[in-house]
């Protein structure tokens, strides 16, 4: 993914300050270096099959020149896991909010044990779909729970990228490609030089920036 820098990553940096602002959310800023805002976005067609999501990271620059990074990412559970939920409660779709300083740099767990943005620091809201198909079905009446999930941002087992999501998320929010996770988590161990090992996660929906 190239770095996005100049008046696109200026217009960019607006529409999302607004629409978090709109919100009531904040949006990091104070002229400082790597001051990270890490917002997803989740796509309205909810597909648990496809990474068809955005995760952005939009900041300042060494020079204090604004920029973006943007990453296809699933901020939703495949479908295997949905058929199959790994909590009796049912799979666990993470509530769009702000989730101020609940991450921070560290071991992400399972068959791939890898460094990666993990929840450690607070808990998160998540619904739980117990229908045990391959849709995201969340309505008035659907379960949430407010806990420490270990909803992570991380990379998935292969090397390269994934086309399809199948069992990468068990909810977690998760990269199509993973060798563009490595520079995501560059520009994370830059902030955590500057303001220590916490970091916010916003996730939004796809509405929110119309």
């Amino acid at each position: 993914m190239a770095i996005i820098k100049g008046l696109h990553a200026q217009l960019i940096k607006k529409q999302f300050e607004v629409a978090l602002k709109k919100k009531g959310y904040a949006f990091f800023d104070g002229n400082k270096k790597y001051n990270l805002n890490i917002v997803g976005v989740r796509n309205e067609s909810h597909d648990s099959k496809k990474f068809d999501d955005i995760l952005v990271v939009i900041y300042r620059n060494d020079n204090k020149e604004w920029e973006v990074l943007s990453y296809e990412i699933t901020t939703e559970p495949g479908p295997s896991i949905l058929r199959k939920p790994i909590n009796p409660d049912g799979t666990a779709i993470l509530v769009p909010d702000q989730y101020r300083g609940v991450y921070k740099v560290g071991l992400h767990g399972g068959s791939y044990r890898h460094t990666a943005l993990v929840q450690r620091e607070g808990k998160v809201k998540v619904w739980r779909d117990t229908n045990k198909n391959e849709m995201i079905e969340i309505d008035e009446h659907t379960l949430i729970q407010e806990g420490m999930f270990g909803i992570n941002i991380h990379r998935h087992a292969l090397a390269t990228e994934k086309e399809y999501v199948r069992g990468a998320s068990a909810g977690c929010q998760v990269f199509k490609d993973s060798r563009q996770f490595a520079q995501f988590l560059n520009v994370c161990n830059k902030s955590a030089d500057a303001f220590g090992n916490s970091f916010t996660y916003t996730l939004i929906e796809e509405g929110d920036l119309t």
